[in-house]
């Protein structure tokens, strides 16, 4: 008969050996017997205050439904320090019925003790499982296979808390597929996915189960007297369990302390991680500061330059102008450490405490030089971009050329218009945000040709609020370079906001602050187009005579000048004069002249072709061509609609509203005084009231 291996005796002694006693002590873990077998209870008690984290159990428990095989069930949750894991996974094993027991360890990965031998964790969990400290197995993989054999035939629950590595977790799991595996870590351990493993991704509470832990922890009476501030508190600690519970603690510390004296304590960006790290063992810090120091030099590098980009999502090639180069397997390895998150394919982001985090290792890791580089790349990424789509949405206009401080890495190209607008669109808040920081920081020429950029996006969409605050910070810009060319066309773009705002006093300053500057440029060209915009505003402000009289110069001085593009522009402005002034057949001659021209220039400007239609079918609906006004005005619609303009569309819904009631099909006009209505109200544009004065007409 073959020699017995050593493996053999250790389990062979287990199954068939000595009794153990019930309540006896295994390596200092408490175990239990049933029929002469240990049955382990080693999961800590659960925690006694958990709120929230409904779709979080039920994904793990359709992932252990869904298990089968020869495999364990397996699931890692992962997530950035303190947001719950633990908890979690110690709530879901309370409402598991495993028959053979329970067994945990805490693995050490992220803290300031070495990780934990995975040696030193089968010997325990062999301790655990009935074996005696003199029959474990010196070497690992001897260890293993005693594990293997002992767990072959159980329905174990074995939870892996604060793992490093997969492959320091991997060797823990237990033979059996009647048993379940839950793996709490950092770092995403992607690699047990190829073992059969359900990634659990755990982020921050939402506002509710915020609002409820801390309830639970102060008292409901203390949370209700100021409900509003407890919400604004929770979101301070963005929905992180362990920020929520510092918070809490002070409260319950300080019983006289409103909820509001805490919030203001918080409020200052800078002192929040420091005041959420004052309990002893619970310091938010401390987790941060851990998850920071397993970071390899390049990717800490990249943590804490990402904390320069503006609030909001982010996406790699920023992350390349952050640190000059590459950075996909560094951006990898944030992701992997859960210090980032990727809400979306290929857009990144910060946890507002991770984000106050980075910037406080950027302070102390980083030169004032260093910063101010950083950041300029990161500014000169989103403008190379930017001038990207504004080229082919607007390949018309005129451009300042731009130094960069060196070759932007992976600027974007767009294949059309439509990608080239969705983009902008994306982009446009942290756009503008880039160009705050940008002037801030005293990069002005920078801040300004963002600002520039953005005008085909206020063209085509309005976003009349953006407008306004873009176009103030350009010319702020554009006087702190000292270049009158630009100041001069940003006071020129300012003042149509301000009319737009119904700040007509503002607009008059700016329309004359800039044709003194072009004056003075001796740019004539500008000047003529500026004293449109001085038309526009007579028109606004119900001076349509002036307004008239005013754009009969213009289109003169455009047609001596040589400028079709003006005069065209010019034309469709002064046709929609006279009609308002109730003189549609003059109006008919000069739009069809600005339909030709301007419908010459379609491939560079469409959206001013397309406007040029839909005033030339008002014009014609009105001199009782209906049949010519529904064809431009369907035209209108149509290129309004592959433009994605809102706002064109509206005023094309309004032509067709009117022509279909000139022909007596009221309903028709209904609809489409209706769909104006609600585009102009969307945008925030008093035409809003045109269409429901047009709809109330109607009865």
């Amino acid at each position: 008969m073959p020699e017995r291996t050593e493996v053999q005796n250790h389990a062979q002694g287990v199954v068939h050996g000595s009794v153990v006693q019930a309540g006896t002590i295994h390596g200092g873990l408490h175990i239990h017997e049933r029929a002469g077998t240990p049955i382990p209870r080693q999961l800590p008690a659960p925690p006694a205050r958990f709120s929230g984290r409904g779709d979080e159990l039920a994904v793990l428990e359709a992932a252990r439904r869904a298990s089968g095989g020869e495999r364990p069930a397996i699931v890692v949750l992962t997530g950035p320090a303190g947001v719950g894991k633990t908890a979690l996974s110690l709530r879901w094993a309370r409402s598991l019925d495993l028959p053979d027991g329970q067994l945990f360890v805490d693995l050490n990965g992220f803290s300031l003790d070495e990780p934990t031998d995975p040696g030193d964790a089968l010997g325990s969990f062999l301790r655990a499982l009935g074996t005696p400290p003199d029959r474990v197995p010196i070497h690992l993989a001897e260890q293993a296979a005693l594990y293997r054999s002992l767990t072959a035939d159980k329905a174990l629950l074995v939870v892996l808390d604060n793992a490093l590595s997969a492959a320091q977790a991997r060797v823990l799991f237990p033979a059996s597929p009647a048993s379940v595996v839950v793996v709490n870590s950092r770092s995403r351990l992607t690699g047990l996915v190829t073992d059969g493993a359900c990634l659990v991704e755990v982020g921050p509470l939402p506002p509710s189960a915020a609002v409820s832990m801390l309830t639970a922890t102060v008292g409901e009476s203390r949370v209700s007297k100021e409900r509003k501030r407890s919400e604004d508190l929770v979101a301070l600690c963005g929905g992180l369990p362990i920020a929520i519970r510092v918070a809490a603690a002070r409260l319950l510390v300080r019983s006289r302390w409103s909820v509001g004296r805490i919030y203001d304590e918080l409020a200052a960006e800078q002192s929040r991680l420091a005041r959420l790290s004052a309990s002893g063992e619970l310091s938010v810090q401390a987790c941060f500061d851990l998850s920071y120091k397993m970071l390899t030099p390049a990717a800490a590098k990249l943590y804490r330059r990402l904390s320069l980009h503006p609030d909001g999502e982010f996406c790699g090639e920023v992350a390349s102008a952050a640190v000059a180069g590459d950075a996909d397997a560094l951006l990898e390895s944030l992701l992997e450490a859960s210090l980032i998150e990727e809400p979306a394919e290929e857009r990144y982001r910060f946890h507002n405490l991770l984000r106050l985090h980075a910037q406080q290792q950027l302070q102390l890791d980083e030169s004032a030089e260093e910063v101010r580089a950083t950041l300029r790349r990161i500014a000169e990424w989103y403008l190379a971009t930017a001038r990207k789509a504004d080229e082919v949405l607007t390949p018309y206009r005129e451009r300042l050329s731009y130094a960069h401080s060196e070759p932007p890495l992976k600027v974007r190209s767009f294949s059309g218009r439509d990608e080239a607008l969705a983009w902008l669109e994306q982009e446009r808040s942290t756009l503008i945000a880039v160009s705050k920081a940008a002037l801030h920081n005293g990069f002005a020429e920078l801040a300004w040709s963002l600002a520039d950029a953005l005008w085909p996006l206020f063209l085509l969409c309005k976003h009349y609020r953006d407008r306004l605050t873009v176009d103030e910070l350009g010319v702020e810009a554009a006087r702190l370079w000292g270049n009158r060319f630009a100041e001069a066309d940003m006071r020129k773009r300012l003042g149509r906001a301000y009319t737009i705002a119904g700040r007509y006093d503002d607009a008059e300053h700016e329309y004359t602050a800039s044709m003194r500057l072009w004056a003075a440029l001796g740019n004539q060209r500008a000047l003529c187009d500026t004293g449109r915009s001085f038309a526009r505003l007579y028109w606004d402000t119900g001076r349509l005579e002036e307004a008239r009289a005013q754009y009969e110069r213009v289109a003169a001085t455009a047609e001596e000048l040589g400028a079709p593009r003006l005069l065209g522009l010019t034309l469709v402005n002064l046709g929609l004069v006279l009609l308002d002034l109730d003189r549609p057949e003059g109006a008919v001659a000069g739009l069809a002249r600005a339909r030709q021209i301007l419908g010459e220039a379609a491939e560079s400007d469409p959206y001013n072709a397309a406007r040029a239609l839909v005033a030339s079918a008002v014009a014609l609906c009105r001199t009782g061509a209906l049949a010519s006004a529904e064809e431009a005005a369907a035209e209108g619609m149509r290129a309004m609609t592959s433009l994605g303009s809102l706002h064109g569309q509206a005023e094309a819904h309004l032509a067709l509203g009117e022509i279909a009631g000139a022909a007596g099909e009221t309903a028709r006009a209904r609809g489409h005084f209706q769909e104006a209505e609600e585009a102009f109200r969307s945008l925030g544009s008093a035409t809003a009231g045109i269409a429901r004065e047009r709809l109330d007409a109607l009865g």
